[in-house]
């Protein structure tokens, strides 16, 4: 493998692109707002109802799906490593 090979990000995504990011976690203390904080840290601009909600059948969990315009594979890849890292969200999809 050469050096270039190391550097190469392979994805199927064509960037710019639309993309929606899920997370999960428990229903309380403004959880939605919560993964929005943390996905616009990479995405500074999305825009208003670009965050979508849905409750869990007994209204324990919430889930939270956000779509932004993806520029980079890197982008995305940090968001899902501060995702998983949250201590809140319990899935990142």
């Amino acid at each position: 493998m050469s050096d270039t090979d190391n550097n190469s990000e392979e994805t199927l995504l064509e960037f710019p692109c639309s993309f929606s990011i899920k997370a999960m976690g428990k229903d309380e203390d403004e959880f939605d707002a919560h993964v929005a904080t943390l996905v616009r840290r990479h995405v500074p601009d999305f825009g208003e109802g670009a965050v979508k909600t849905r409750p869990s059948r007994n209204g324990n969990f919430i889930s939270v799906t956000v779509s932004i315009t993806a520029t980079s594979k890197k982008q995305l890849d940090d968001i899902y490593y501060d995702l998983t890292a949250d201590q809140r969200v319990i899935m990142a999809l």
